[in-house]
């Protein structure tokens, strides 16, 4: 069952919208549907992890040597919000570490 937050570090909300806080199978299945998420214990904020869908070897364009052929989760910083110059703002391939995966403070981002 997902609870309810009033509000996500950076991210806007509507006046009175609510969101929900979830547990990382509950964030599995939101990926799989193409959505964003991030979870509120993380430091930086503007930050977002989301499912890649894998490619056919056969994809236009040859491109053969830059497609992935297999589902996986990259980390978004290019939104981070931080005072910080030198902060890394890169999609790259992500892990979920244990923490992150026990944790119960996923929420959706758009």
């Amino acid at each position: 069952m997902k609870r309810r937050a009033k509000q996500h570090g950076a991210f806007r909300l509507e006046k009175n919208k609510e969101e929900a806080i979830m547990n990382f199978g509950e964030v599995l299945e939101e990926l799989k549907q193409g959505n964003c998420v991030a979870r509120k214990g993380w430091n930086g904020k503007g930050i977002f992890i989301k499912l890649k869908k894998g490619e056919s070897l056969s994809t236009p364009n040859n491109r053969f040597n830059e497609v992935m052929t297999h589902d996986f989760i990259y980390i978004d910083t290019t939104g981070l919000r931080t005072n910080n110059p030198n902060a890394p703002m890169d999609r790259v391939p992500w892990l979920a570490s244990q923490t992150d995966m026990l944790a119960d403070d996923w929420v959706v981002v758009e």
